[in-house]
């Protein structure tokens, strides 16, 4: 479901729009978009238990103008990588952590940040899927001390009375469900 919303969000996203800023403070739009990608590719190794890299963010934007089809077939291989039998089972990555909760990670960068771009970009970004979003809350409320120390949450902020499950989530990790691309810049690390 996540990617069913991400690649329409990305493929939305004009030229003139990649210099714009998003809710993470150190990621315009361009970046964000890099980071993204980033993370597809690393966390499907993480998915067939092998060894990521997320040292340097190599800039598949610019790679050519093609970056919105590749976007899609990354998600789709993020996808398939952990809906593979075996994916969710024992430990991955440098850290030992459990799968699932890996799993959990890409999921919620592949939402959160696709709601990121949607709001820098003045694009529709309908509340994520209430199941989506009790795991995620449960993945958020488990990562955030440490998350918060690196710099990867920010502070959470105080989500307005009658907010959403998925307003609060997002409060959660730091930004505030009422971002607009006006506020010059971002409410979040990363």
């Amino acid at each position: 479901m996540a990617r069913e919303r991400a690649v329409p969000v990305v493929a939305g996203i004009s030229d003139a729009a990649l210099v714009a800023p998003t809710p993470c403070a150190e990621y315009d739009v361009k970046a964000l978009v890099n980071h993204l990608f980033q993370v597809m590719v690393q966390f499907q190794r993480l998915a067939a238990k092998e060894a990521s890299d997320f040292g340097e963010t190599p800039d598949r934007v610019g790679a050519g103008p093609d970056w919105r089809e590749r976007f899609a077939g990354e998600a789709d291989g993020l996808v398939a990588a952990w809906s593979a039998p075996g994916a969710e089972e024992g430990t991955t990555g440098v850290m030992d952590m459990p799968a699932r909760l890996v799993g959990s990670m890409a999921l919620l960068d592949l939402t959160v940040h696709v709601w990121d771009l949607a709001r820098a970009t003045g694009q529709e970004y309908a509340d994520a899927d209430d199941a989506i979003v009790a795991q995620l809350a449960e993945t958020v409320a488990e990562l955030a001390p440490t998350a918060q120390k690196m710099g990867v949450f920010g502070e959470p902020v105080r989500a307005a009375e009658g907010a959403s499950a998925f307003e609060r989530l997002l409060a959660g990790t730091g930004r505030e469900p009422g971002w607009e691309p006006g506020w010059g810049g971002g409410s979040v690390a990363g």
